[in-house]
């Protein structure tokens, strides 16, 4: 199907596995016919049980599987964390924006889950540095699916050992995360996070207020190159 000029496709997907990663779940899915799209972009993932289905950037696109990591932090993305091998999930996607990947030098920054695209991220560019922040020593396990990076833990930021010329910046996490990043490196390439209800335009409920615009993160984004 066409969703504002972007190719998605909507079908149900067995459930391979569901493995712990700290305190996320990395859910493993067969691929089916879906393509794994552009690292930066998201699926829409309808959890058992649930109305609404739940926005997850792919973190891992190993053959024949889709792989998302997934921060149990509500009943939705619980159901989807509890899954077991061989359910079936209804996915949909890949939808938005991904990153731009014609980079001269790439650095990764990313904070909490927002470490999810990462690692797909990280293949796609042939493995650049990056930089990962984390509340805890726990949630820094995650760390473990980017080899060579980084890793600090609370109250150290990402934003304190960045480098002073960090080169071409791609970040994704939690906004004040964002806002900090963009304040010291203005082209950066910011993945933001809003709740989702549909994915492509239509519900209006992920819009965000950015450097006083009104995006639609679903349709405009999640990756933002002009959110100064």
């Amino acid at each position: 199907m066409s969703l504002g000029g972007r190719f998605a496709g909507r079908q149900g997907l067995a459930v391979v596995g569901a493995e712990p990663v700290g305190p996320y779940t990395l859910l493993r899915l067969e691929r089916g016919q879906l393509e794994p799209g552009i690292p930066g972009q998201f699926f829409m993932l309808e959890a058992p049980g649930r109305v609404l289905p739940r926005p997850m950037s792919l973190c891992q696109a190993p053959p024949g599987e889709l792989a998302f990591l997934i921060d149990p932090i509500g009943p939705g993305t619980r159901a989807l964390c509890e899954l077991k091998a061989g359910r079936t999930v209804l996915v949909l996607g890949p939808l938005g924006n991904g990153f731009d990947l014609d980079l001269e030098r790439p650095l990764l920054v990313a904070g909490g889950i927002g470490i999810a695209p990462m690692p797909y991220l990280a293949e796609a560019l042939r493995h650049p540095p990056a930089v990962l922040g984390f509340r805890t020593e726990r949630h820094a396990e995650a760390a473990r699916l980017l080899p060579g990076a980084t890793v600090v833990v609370e109250p150290r930021l990402v934003t304190d050992v960045l480098p002073h010329d960090p080169g071409d910046v791609l970040a994704c996490g939690p906004e004040p995360m964002l806002e900090a990043v963009r304040a010291l490196v203005p082209r950066a390439q910011l993945a933001w996070e809003a709740p989702m209800a549909c994915g492509f335009g239509a519900c209006y409920g992920c819009v965000v207020e950015i450097a006083g615009r009104y995006r639609r993160l679903c349709v405009d984004g999640p990756v933002l190159r002009d959110a100064a």
